[in-house]
């Protein structure tokens, strides 16, 4: 039986991202002094948007702060959950 998470009242679930390590050529390099900064993660689900206050949605991809949200696993999966205002900011790609 496969398990669904719904956060609820103004939180996300996030599902971190493997650090992005790019060489020459590449479009992004992080220097190892950043690797204990934010995180990056991409939302899979958002609680109640009447209580929300931003327009984070499914799909946003997001920075965070290291040490934030609850970690949970699910059917081999990591995932922290999070109040929205934990979000630093989403990223856009152009």
């Amino acid at each position: 039986m496969k398990m669904k998470i719904e956060p609820l009242g103004a939180r996300v679930l996030i599902r971190p991202l493997e650090d992005e390590q790019t060489f020459a050529g590449g479009r992004l390099v992080l220097p190892d002094t950043a690797k204990e900064k934010p995180q990056r993660g991409i939302i899979e689900a958002v609680g109640d948007e009447e209580e929300m206050t931003t327009d984070l949605a499914v799909g946003d991809k997001v920075i965070f702060p290291k040490y934030t949200g609850t970690e949970i696993r699910l059917d081999g999966v990591d995932y922290l959950i999070m109040d929205e205002s934990d979000v630093l900011a989403r990223i856009r790609e152009e």
